[in-house]
């Protein structure tokens, strides 16, 4: 497939030079509107369980270090909770603890209720390749024990390594793990608590479009995001559109039409496209440079009539858009729509600053401030 690309020069840096570096954006603190003055202890907590060798650390390091799934071939067990601060953005502005899998609840040293009562989505691991039963009654202690410790948590499921199964086994493997859980909640009386399930591997996209689900769940001003997104593209002739986090490839939000695999890992290889491009000819005469900034904008033509096209609209948050070649010849008004866009998007995060996540705030609440693109024009398309 035949690709055309062009990528404007970048200007002032936010970053580094030289690559885009595996820890870029986490446990910055630097003063801007992107930044939350909310203190760590107060950040809301994501954990990752599972039993040993399940491959919690290695989604850990893909998703948020750039480290390659074949590198996590080299790490050790945990043995110790890792606590991992996630500052990229104010919405992906969390943490991050990593369980070993020997983890005792009835250990009188475990204060399993403070750790839960903090914790915003729980995610517990599976190694689909292995003998889940036990992982199964371990699942059922975990979130039997964290939701009557804290009922608001989202709890998630990850059936991990699928990489090696075939498609039907993959379907018939979680729906028995899905079975076998719910079953298990039915004979605890605990119909209320609700698991996500999600097939995923660190060798393809599937784990950073769990890991999306995952924090969008935490994000209240969620609706606000996907209301933008829908206004832009209606008056832009825009197919699809991603808000992505341009270090771990998460989309914090995308628009209210169903999103496709592939349109998704289109959209995630043109990020990488861009930041590798922008890390070779992006530096300056003296060796300084960025690998993102706010001048980056790229747009990638397909041989098959597709337009992709990045912008920036934060220091860590780029909006991705796919739409057709006859939808683009009108750049002028995307470009306009585009300002508004990103104009409100400001105000979402200046929000976020003044009304810091809480553990007890509902996932999915609304912005209590009404942000709209006024003056943004009707496109005839």
């Amino acid at each position: 497939m035949s690709i055309q690309y062009e990528v404007e020069p970048l200007a002032d840096s936010y970053g580094v030079a030289d690559s885009f570096p595996k820890d870029f954006g986490y446990g910055e603190e630097e003063a801007d509107i992107e930044d939350s003055p909310t203190p760590i202890d107060s950040k809301p907590r994501i954990l990752l369980m599972g039993l040993r060798r399940s491959g919690k650390s290695s989604i850990q390091k893909v998703v948020f270090h750039k480290m390659s799934p074949n590198e996590t071939l080299f790490l050790e067990s945990t043995n110790k909770i890792y606590k991992d601060d996630i500052s990229s953005s104010s919405f992906v502005n969390f943490q991050i603890w990593d369980f070993p899998g020997q983890v005792d609840f009835f250990d009188p040293t475990f204060d399993y209720e403070m750790i839960f009562r903090g914790t915003g989505a729980l995610i517990f691991v599976i190694d689909a390749q292995d003998d889940y039963v036990e992982a199964l009654g371990r699942l059922h202690l975990t979130v039997s024990r964290a939701y009557r410790v804290n009922p608001e948590i989202n709890f998630e499921v990850f059936i991990h390594k699928v990489d090696g199964l075939s498609d039907d086994h993959k379907i018939e493997t979680q729906r028995d793990i899905h079975q076998r859980a719910n079953d298990d909640l039915a004979d605890a009386s605990l119909e209320k608590l609700h698991l996500s399930f999600y097939l995923t591997s660190i060798y393809d996209h599937s784990i950073f479009e769990a890991f999306s689900k995952v924090v969008q769940k935490l994000i209240p001003q969620l609706p606000t995001l996907e209301n933008l997104l829908n206004i832009f593209i209606s008056n832009s002739g825009i197919e699809k559109a991603f808000l992505f986090d341009v270090v771990s490839k998460i989309y914090i939000a995308t628009d209210s039409s169903p999103v496709d695999m592939q349109s998704y890992e289109l959209c995630c290889d043109m990020i990488d496209v861009v930041i590798d491009v922008s890390c070779i000819y992006g530096l300056k005469e003296n060796g300084s440079g960025s690998a993102y900034d706010k001048e980056s904008m790229a747009i990638i033509k397909l041989n098959n009539t597709t337009v992709l096209y990045l912008k920036e609209v934060t220091k860590f948050l780029a909006l991705v858009c796919i739409l057709r070649e006859e939808s683009f010849e009108r750049k002028g008004l995307i470009d306009y729509n585009f300002h508004c866009f990103r104009k409100a998007i400001h105000e979402v995060f200046e929000v976020g600053v003044s009304t810091p996540w809480t553990g007890s705030q509902a996932a999915g609440t609304p912005c209590t401030k009404a942000v709209t693109l006024n003056g943004m024009p009707r496109s005839t398309v």
